[in-house]
């Protein structure tokens, strides 16, 4: 093992919002069928890119959706597949106008309730950060 394989991988990613015209707030999660899990948004930083600039281009990837940023949410640390640790930041994300679609590696998108999200949302990492939002949008 190289001392590439110790470093610390990076990612960042979002969790969108939106309001439904009765006031009840839904996020965005996304399907991903070849790890066949629901999650939110997210994905690696490319070299010299910013946490903030990954995690908007990682949105627009994978749902189709230009986000503007809100506030950032506490990261996610984990042992990825592949053993190493992996360090995900998250921001609150406005999708505007934009209609989300499945892309790249996503083959499902779904707006949620808070309370349907909690019992979609396959990792416990991610009901983490879904109630840190929850705690933020108060």
């Amino acid at each position: 093992m190289g001392a590439r394989d110790e470093r610390v991988v990076q990612a960042a990613g979002g969790v969108i919002v939106r309001h439904t015209p009765r006031g009840e707030i839904q996020v965005l999660l996304v399907h991903r069928p070849h790890r066949e899990d629901w999650t939110f948004p997210k994905g690696k930083l490319e070299a010299g890119e910013s946490h903030e600039r990954c995690a908007l281009r990682e949105v627009e990837e994978e749902t189709g959706l230009r986000c503007t940023l809100g506030a950032e949410l506490p990261a996610s640390s984990y042992i990825n597949g592949k053993g190493r640790p992996k360090v995900v930041r998250y921001w609150i994300m406005d999708p505007g106008n934009g209609r989300a679609e499945p892309r790249n590696e996503v083959d499902a998108v779904r707006w949620a309730s808070l309370e349907a999200a909690a019992t979609l949302l396959t990792y416990p990492r991610d009901r983490e950060i879904l109630t840190a939002f929850a705690a933020a949008a108060g």
